[in-house]
């Protein structure tokens, strides 16, 4: 069973960026959208952690331009389309609200 973490609040805020990628299994996703993107900053310890990552890694291509967020070549940028298709690919959605 598989879930997508969608995270969209900034790494840099609170917890929850840092307890998402404890409890990441296998088989899960991560999609950074909103103030989330941050985390792709290099140099810092969000985009280190990402790098680090075995899990497949995604970044809402819209909102990482709105912040002028260069995209890493090991993360997959995708549009709203395929959000949704990563939505429905995966058993269940979590939310970090």
């Amino acid at each position: 069973m598989s879930t997508l973490h969608v995270l969209s609040h900034s790494p840099f805020g609170d917890e929850r960026f840092g307890s998402c990628l404890r409890i990441l299994g296998s088989q899960d996703a991560l999609l950074l959208c909103g103030d989330a993107t941050y985390a792709l900053q290099p140099g810092t310890q969000p985009f280190q952690a990402l790098q680090a990552l075995h899990q497949q890694r995604f970044v809402l291509l819209e909102d990482a331009q709105a912040r002028g967020l260069a995209i890493a070549d090991w993360i997959v940028a995708v549009d709203y389309p395929a959000f949704v298709e990563l939505s429905v690919r995966h058993d269940k959605v979590n939310t970090w609200l």
